[in-house]
């Protein structure tokens, strides 16, 4: 069976990758306190500073991974 590399999937969330980049809203849920050092500089890189804060963003591939390494702490919506 071969797998479609043009899906990305966070959560239950599915993007399609080819054509347009579809926009996401970032919502951190969680605090970032005990958590790794590295935890936090994602959060930080994806611009959410405090807990509730939203950050409207492109759904690229690079931000789809930063989302995933965080995905306990975040709340991703697809914007329509």
């Amino acid at each position: 069976m071969i797998a479609n590399s043009s899906l990305s999937t966070v959560g239950n969330l599915q993007i399609n990758n080819k054509n347009t980049m579809k926009k996401i809203r970032i919502t951190q849920v969680k605090s970032a306190i005990d958590r790794p050092e590295r935890q936090k500089l994602t959060l930080k890189a994806l611009g959410l500073k405090k807990m509730h804060a939203s950050k409207e963003v492109e759904a690229t591939p690079q931000v789809l991974g930063m989302v995933r390494t965080v995905d306990h702490l975040v709340k991703v919506e697809e914007i329509k």
